[in-house]
């Protein structure tokens, strides 16, 4: 149970984060030039390195700050995280032509660089530091991944099958509303703390 409970909050926690994100929008874009295979397997390798980079600094910062305010500013971030969604990520042009020059050697390679170098510093990324300062980092190391690559497996097969855009602004609304949720939820935690 103490393995299962931050497995699935950091699962579920970076699903809901990558619902309309920028690096889902580079995902779909990726599996429109390279196989789908190749594709989920470039994005989870390169989910691996940025999100074991994640929970490695959310461990230092859980070690320099103690609980009470890592609660809060965790709370505060989700909901950062909530008016984030709200505004919404977009893949423009460029992004899609950085993508696109970005050819290496193999299509896997490809997809590996461009997808890692679009995750750092996104919204997943610290949602991961986020949840990381609350648990364990190996259940939540292995949870965000899942989280991560489910939600952009699900946008690539969704945008496959519907061949047309998805409705992103009820994904995102959704999205925001629960990191609302979460933001809340912590940040009362941590002001209870804090006040103790």
């Amino acid at each position: 149970m103490a393995f299962l409970i931050p497995l699935a909050a950091s699962a579920a926690a970076i699903f809901v984060a990558e619902m309309g994100d920028k690096t889902q929008l580079v995902a779909m874009s990726l599996a429109t030039r390279y196989r789908i295979t190749t594709v989920l397997v470039g994005i989870t390798l390169a989910t691996v390195a940025v999100h074991a980079a994640s929970v490695l600094i959310a461990g230092v910062l859980g070690l320099a700050i103690p609980t009470d305010w890592v609660t809060l500013v965790a709370g505060l971030a989700f909901l950062l995280f909530g008016a984030w969604t709200l505004r919404g990520d977009e893949l423009s042009s460029k992004d899609e032509e950085r993508a696109a020059s970005r050819r290496l050697s193999s299509g896997l390679m490809t997809v590996c660089a461009v997808f890692f170098i679009a995750e750092l510093g996104d919204k997943t990324m610290l949602a991961t530091i986020a949840v990381g300062t609350q648990y364990h980092w190996l259940p939540v190391w292995i949870g965000s991944t899942v989280g991560m690559v489910l939600a952009d497996g699900l946008a690539i097969a969704l945008g496959a099958v519907l061949g047309k855009k998805l409705p992103e602004h009820v994904v995102r609304l959704c999205a925001a509303v629960a990191f609302f949720a979460a933001g809340a939820v912590l940040t009362f935690q941590g002001l209870r703390m804090v006040a103790a």
